[in-house]
């Protein structure tokens, strides 16, 4: 019969690690922690002590305690196979399945421990320590000291698995193995002397004295290194040191050292505040730079100091109002790409302030870009400060429909270009109706009234964007009506749908030349704004013209596979001057075909298909195919697009374009996979005259292994740029990678 009482005088020193069956053995005991005690005791000072026996010996003053002892004091949970307590040495004794969860959750397991009569410090032979926050330690031998610092000789740590999926134990990934260790729970730190790495259970490198953290939170330490090898800069290491400014605030500074190139300083800053978070950070060097960037080996270059910022904000003020931000800004248009930074050609960098509710939005937004292309003029690009938008919806509108109004404001400058400025307000009614025959109709009617002031217009060298110098108005006014009617059906042993669509637009003339185009210029006619009420993108250009757009969705759902396509034209029914370019497949009073078809197959294939036929020839103007085949884990990844489009080089963002795309993944096995991707420029002198490709021209290719469980993700990437830009030269780059996850900072 077990038997119950409270020791008054006792203290247990349950955050003491205890022993595991073998020196530095990692493995889990087979023993469970015991359960947190029904009745709570009634002081801090009291043990509250259960066993299946107790018996005294007078002789030698000892308490001995046997058959699944389990003790509690405060948040501390024992339980062993046996206690001796000697009231004369002062000695204690647990034995048998010992194992201990303190009040920071941290478990420990082992065979036996002895301690002093004061109860707070002691030695244990074969410790194992299994960590709240993730990781064990286990060594040979270990002492705690009355502050809870625990010593360990020949030692290891690990924060990896060290059991498979099914429950049997495995070596760790890594871990690392040390002549001493020290782990202080105050500062949820561990202290390494004489350690080495130790992957896949081979030894490799030795380490020096250093530490790591083993809780969640910040903490100053140097993180997992890079290290990587190009053709330009050399052989590469980059060291990270995070910094520690307090629980939400952390500095990271990475020195980045080449064999062919002056070093680099990276330094990233990052904020956890009560109303959001930001960051911001940056890259700075003296390096040699080509400005010319048009030659494809230039051949003088100068040394000159290079860098770039980055930066994101987000704060939400209160339930409603939010400010959000980005910057982004460098040196020069190669820095990117010389150093793999980025390989995007424009940076955009933005401030925006908003008011969101249920049925309206305010914000007001500016933004900078910088463009990195090597043929455009920075002077050229657009600075937008202010621009101020103002929308709400009324749900209860005017005959039922629902209301919405806009106003909108935008000031766009350039330091060696055209400089615009507009405002405009607009009102749009919407109403939809269901009729007996299951027709799914919505009226709409729109309205918007513009003002527009330009200067400086001869600088845009594209007639058709200038507009007029000075004040201009323009009214704006459009009827549509949308009538949708579904038939759905069974197919096979699924359902189909089938919705036939046409809509009615109907629009006066507008002054549509007078006015600046900054935001309406790279249209094309495509599946997703067949139906809209304007096809130009943006608010510059609006379509002023009366047509009928027709077409039809298709869908069919079975087990296992779904398919949807739609397809549709429009034709204009006045004999107005098209604004559309040739090539945009709006030109003539009949447009183009397009249409678009998703294919899915379980979660093991799937296609989109997105095309536009000319409307005389049939011929694909546009055709664009994304397929993935595979699982989540090994995958093919297929994409080729073609735009034969037709339209004359000298508008920017409608050049035509042909390229293929391939990227994969195989999962060897668990853990191992080899991946890689490539793209390849199919654009010959026929589809863009001031294209330099010959038809088939790389344009960059990756190609690595990866190893990746719990804990370590170790591999190798080669890339391969085939293209020049200034001293961003084509050429070779190997990248390792190896991460030792939850090693902590």
């Amino acid at each position: 019969m077990k038997r119950s009482f409270f020791l008054a005088t006792c203290a247990l020193p349950f955050a003491v690690p205890i022993a595991g069956a073998h020196a530095q053995d990692l493995q889990t005991r087979a023993i469970a922690p015991p359960p947190p005690s029904a009745t709570p005791s009634a002081s801090a000072d009291q043990v509250q002590f259960s066993a299946d026996s107790l018996d005294y010996e007078g002789s030698d003053d000892t308490v001995t305690a046997t058959g699944d002892v389990r003790m509690y004091r405060t948040g501390d949970r024992l339980r062993a196979d046996k206690v001796v307590w000697n009231h004369t040495t002062g000695k204690v004794m647990a034995n048998g399945n010992v194992v201990v969860t303190n009040p920071g959750g941290d478990t420990a397991y082992g065979d036996s421990i002895e301690l002093t009569d004061s109860l707070k410090d002691g030695v244990v032979d074969n410790m194992l320590i299994v960590l709240e926050h993730g990781g064990r330690l286990a060594a040979r031998k270990g002492t705690r000291a009355p502050d809870e610092t625990v010593t360990m000789e020949d030692a290891a740590y690990t924060p990896c698995a060290v059991a498979t999926s099914s429950g049997c134990p495995k070596e760790p990934s890594w871990k690392i193995t040390a002549v001493r260790v020290t782990y202080r729970p105050d500062r949820q730190r561990i202290y390494y002397k004489g350690a080495r790495i130790n992957l896949f259970g081979l030894p490799t490198l030795p380490l020096p004295a250093f530490s790591n953290a083993v809780g969640g939170g910040n903490q100053s330490g140097l993180l997992a290194p890079d290290a990587r090898y190009d053709r330009v800069n050399g052989f590469e290491i980059a060291q990270p040191y995070n910094v520690a400014l307090g629980p939400s605030r952390s500095l990271v500074v990475t020195p980045m050292l080449f064999t062919a190139t002056a070093p680099m300083l990276h330094t990233d800053f990052s904020a956890l505040t009560d109303h959001g978070a930001y960051r911001i950070g940056g890259y700075v060097t003296v390096s040699r730079r080509s400005d010319d960037l048009q030659t494809t080996a230039p051949l003088s270059t100068e040394s000159a100091l290079r860098g770039y910022v980055d930066g994101v904000a987000n704060f939400q003020l209160s339930e409603n109002w939010s400010l959000s931000g980005s910057l982004r800004y460098a040196s020069d248009k190669t820095f990117l790409r010389r150093y793999d930074i980025s390989r995007d050609d424009r940076l955009r960098s933005t401030a925006s302030l908003e008011r969101i509710s249920p049925n309206a939005y305010f914000a007001i937004t500016g933004w900078y870009v910088q463009t990195l292309r090597a043929n455009d003029s920075q002077g050229q690009q657009p600075i937008a400060l202010p621009e101020i938008d103002w929308r709400y919806r009324f749900n209860d509108g005017i005959l039922g429909g629902k209301v919405s109004l806009q106003a909108n404001s935008l000031a766009i400058s350039r330091t060696e270009g055209q400089d615009t400025q507009r405002a405009f307000a607009s009102f749009q009614w919407d109403l939809r109706k269901l009729t007996p025959w299951g027709q799914e109709v919505t009226f709409t009617a729109f309205g918007r009234g513009d003002v527009y002031h330009a200067s400086d217009v001869g600088s845009t060298d594209i007639a058709s964007y200038r507009g007029l110098d000075g004040w201009q108005t323009r009214a704006i006014g459009a009827l549509a009506v949308d009538v949708k009617w579904p038939f759905i059906g069974t197919f096979l042993s699924g359902t189909q749908r089938l919705t036939p669509r046409v809509q009615i637009v109907a629009s006066p003339q507008i002054a549509n030349i007078n006015i600046p185009n900054e935001d309406a210029r790279a249209i094309d006619l495509e599946d997703s704004n067949l139906f809209a009420l304007n096809r130009f993108p943006g608010y510059d250009r609006f379509e002023d013209s009366s047509r009928i757009t027709y077409g039809a969705d298709w869908a069919v759902d079975l087990p296992g596979l779904s398919i949807a396509a739609n397809i549709g034209q429009s034709y204009r029914l006045d004999q107005r001057p098209s604004l559309f370019l040739d090539g945009t497949g709006l030109t003539d009073r009949f447009s183009d075909i397009v249409g678009r078809t998703d294919v899915r197959f379980h979660d093991i294939f799937s296609l989109a298909f997105r095309y536009r036929l000319d409307k005389d020839t049939f011929a694909l103007r546009r055709n664009e195919v994304d397929a993935t085949i595979g699982s989540r884990s090994t995958y093919l990844l297929l994409g080729y697009l073609r735009l034969n489009r037709n339209i004359r080089p000298i508008i920017e963002d409608l050049q035509d374009r042909e390229e293929a795309r391939v990227g994969g993944r195989v999962q060897v096995t668990r853990f191992w996979s080899v991946f890689g991707s490539t793209v390849v420029d199919l654009t010959d002198r026929k589809e863009d005259p001031l294209s330099i490709a010959d038809g088939f021209s790389p344009v960059r290719h990756r190609l690595g292994f990866q190893y990746e469980d719990d804990c370590l993700r170790l591999g190798l990437t080669w890339k391969r740029d085939y293209r020049n830009t200034g001293d961003a030269q084509a050429g070779n780059s190997f990248l390792l990678t190896l991460a030792f996850k939850n090693l902590g900072r």
